[in-house]
């Protein structure tokens, strides 16, 4: 331990409802962000920008919106790729209907469709939960990828569904070097860090937290179940479509619908493990509404030499001595 918590009291009520209550905390995190801001842009070469810095920052982001979906909410999702997609294009779309539409406020439309994508995808969570949830968002990367691909009006005519970044200008700078393009993304990225840590330690957030527990409690105590659930997908939506904007404007720059989907997919969250893992678990504990098996039902062997009840159920059968 570097530092010892005891002596540092709060007296005020803010100052305890600080996300970093002592002040070797802050001193570390002022640190960080002078190193950042002040030290890197000037020290760093091509390279660390291109190859480390931007992607770390960008995936980082989309670890967040995934991480306030999944771990605070409790909702399992496999769609986060499809949202990253559907941020960047909404972005890329708005630069050429609305010309002169500046670059950071095209980032946060992008992040609204990637909500609204999202809302629409999380409107399953309202019945099923856990693992089929997790399978149901499995579709929301297949049809976004159809969509982006079949139409080409999301790429401006482009047939197969190709975008570039345009020029990377805010407030007349051009963050076009791989410095600046450092900057904007760590300008992006560190508001919306702050936002999420006070969501979390926000009533939303406890709500987010106490359906994660269990939701039948959290109805009980009257928490709007409906709102919360929704909400969590909204809010990871737009992180996750901000940080597919950041992913197709600063650091790759030109992008297609599969080649965006599969990159953020194998880095972000794996969805190709997940679901397989999910579909196996899924089927390994699937267990039968009833059973029929001599071991517990002896009027009906037939039925169980006929296949009607898998050998996995006798087990079941023998354990918790159900009748048919």
């Amino acid at each position: 331990m570097f530092y010892q918590e005891s002596g540092q009291f709060s007296t005020r009520y803010r100052q305890d409802g600080r996300a970093l209550r002592l002040w070797q905390q802050r001193a570390a995190l002022w640190a960080l962000l002078a190193l950042a801001f002040g030290l890197l842009p000037f020290i760093g070469n091509d390279y660390w920008f291109s190859a480390i810095l931007i992607p770390f920052l960008v995936l980082s982001l989309a670890g967040l919106g995934l991480n306030l979906l999944t771990g605070y909410a409790g909702q399992l999702s496999l769609g986060s790729a499809a949202f990253m997609a559907v941020g960047a294009f909404a972005s890329y779309k708005l630069q050429f209907l609305l010309p002169g539409l500046p670059l950071l406020l095209s980032f946060v439309a992008g992040g609204v469709v990637a909500a609204a994508v999202g809302v629409v995808f999380g409107l399953p969570s309202l019945r099923i939960k856990g693992f089929y949830l997790l399978v149901s968002t499995l579709a929301a990367q297949f049809f976004v990828e159809w969509l982006l691909t079949k139409f080409a009006w999301f790429s401006n005519g482009n047939e197969s569904g190709v975008i570039t970044a345009p020029p990377l200008l805010v407030a007349g700078h051009d963050f076009g070097s791989p410095a600046g393009r450092y900057l904007l993304t760590l300008s992006v990225v560190l508001p919306l860090f702050v936002l999420a840590a006070n969501l979390v330690r926000s009533s939303l957030g406890r709500n987010w937290m106490a359906v994660r527990d269990m939701d039948t409690a959290a109805a009980v105590i009257g928490i709007p179940i409906l709102r919360t659930k929704l909400l969590a997908f909204a809010i990871s939506s737009f992180i996750l479509g901000v940080a597919g904007s950041l992913w197709a404007f600063t650091y790759l720059g030109t992008v297609e619908p599969h080649g965006l989907i599969s990159a953020a997919r194998f880095r972000c969250c794996s969805s190709s493990s997940w679901a397989a893992w999910a579909a196996f678990w899924a089927i390994s504990w699937a267990r039968p509404s009833s059973c029929c098996c001599p071991s517990c039902c002896p009027s009906c062997p037939a039925a169980c030499s006929a296949g009607c009840c898998p050998p996995a159920s006798w087990r079941t059968c023998k354990k918790s001595s159900l009748a048919c």
